[in-house]
């Protein structure tokens, strides 16, 4: 659905977008348990453990879908991985730079459509470029010496996790908000909003 957003944030919008932000950024921390948990099952293939990294992504892209304001992607993603490190993120500060990045990379999609795209096919685009923000980020990072052929295989696992997780299901946990009734003082909260 397109729909004309303004720019301006509301006292609500914030309360909102900080309350998602926490709640994902619990989600964020244990996620963290899960995947140390998980890691000896991925010994085989490495990079095939990302198919569960699409998580991380969902707080930026129903950040937005819900508020519909410039930033609120990054907003969310961001306070969500500082939440998460506060918890005790295994990552410790470097959650935190992730955060930013992925929140970017969202937001740079919902930017391209003016604010004004809340469709799935926008909500899965963001979350392929959030994808590729994280891929840059923990490449860089945690697996410098993979080289290009195994870093592209991170891609292919990191890209099919975000459009599962954070692009499909996000868009459907807003959709099942909306319907909810909690969303009512939000454009995706009403009638065709998500």
């Amino acid at each position: 659905m397109r729909a004309t957003t303004s720019s301006s944030w509301r006292t609500v919008d914030i309360v909102v977008a900080a309350a998602i932000a926490v709640a994902f950024g619990v989600v964020f921390w244990a996620w963290g348990f899960l995947w140390a948990a998980t890691a000896p099952a991925f010994t085989f293939l490495p990079p095939a453990q990302y198919l569960i990294s699409g998580l991380w992504l969902v707080a930026g892209i129903v950040g937005a879908l819900v508020i519909r304001r410039p930033g609120a992607a990054l907003f969310t993603e961001t306070v969500a991985a500082i939440v998460s490190v506060l918890l005790g993120s295994q990552w410790s500060l470097d959650t935190v730079t992730s955060g930013v990045i992925q929140g970017l990379g969202a937001e740079i999609v919902f930017a391209a459509f003016a604010y004004r795209s809340w469709t799935l096919g926008t909500a899965t685009l963001a979350a392929v470029v959030s994808a590729i923000g994280e891929w840059l980020h923990d490449m860089y990072f945690y697996y410098p010496d993979v080289g290009l052929g195994g870093w592209l295989v991170f891609l292919v696992f990191m890209i099919a996790s975000a459009v599962a997780i954070a692009g499909i299901g996000g868009w459907y946990l807003t959709r099942a908000l909306a319907e909810s009734g909690v969303l009512a003082p939000f454009p995706s909260g009403r009638r065709g909003g998500a």
